[in-house]
């Protein structure tokens, strides 16, 4: 299995899954989840809430970093913040991989669920890219992240 469909089965079997649980923190007050298959290792650490950052690693063998990602994102709205979670960022995020027009690091170029619409625009490779990613209630920006990452071996 290559790096980029390991990557798009472990974001599915983390984060943007909601009945997967976390692991133990890596670092204080971070919230973690970590997935493995084959030679590969998939781990999500981030801090905070409703604006937060983090960072994705892939290994290799347990102990090479391959691939990584870093993120940062805020929620406009904090009145809203679980519920455009629950409603349109990890449905959107299990997406991943299905649409060729943004690289498979986030969800697809559009989702819809019910008020809620995810964008996600991406430029680069997957060995040296940039993202951003945005979701709208009512036609209202309430949340945004960016990232950016590649190859780092």
């Amino acid at each position: 299995m290559d790096y980029i469909k390991f990557l798009i089965e472990a974001k599915q079997q983390t984060y943007a899954n909601a009945n997967i649980e976390r692991v133990k923190s890596s670092r204080t007050g971070s919230k973690d989840y970590e997935y493995s298959s084959g030679d590969f290792t998939y781990h999500d650490t981030y801090f905070g809430g409703i604006k937060f950052i983090g960072e994705e690693v892939i290994y290799l063998n347990s102990d090479t970093p391959l691939w990584a990602m870093n993120y940062y994102g805020v929620t406009l709205d904090e009145e809203l913040s679980e519920e455009a979670m629950d409603k349109a960022l990890r449905p959107a995020l299990m997406q991943v991989g299905t649409d060729e027009k943004v690289l498979p690091v986030r969800g697809p170029s559009e989702y819809k669920n019910e008020e809620y619409i995810y964008k996600f625009f991406s430029s680069g490779t997957i060995e040296n890219f940039e993202g951003t990613e945005e979701i709208y209630k009512d036609n209202k920006l309430i949340y945004k992240l960016k990232c950016h990452g590649g190859i780092i071996k």
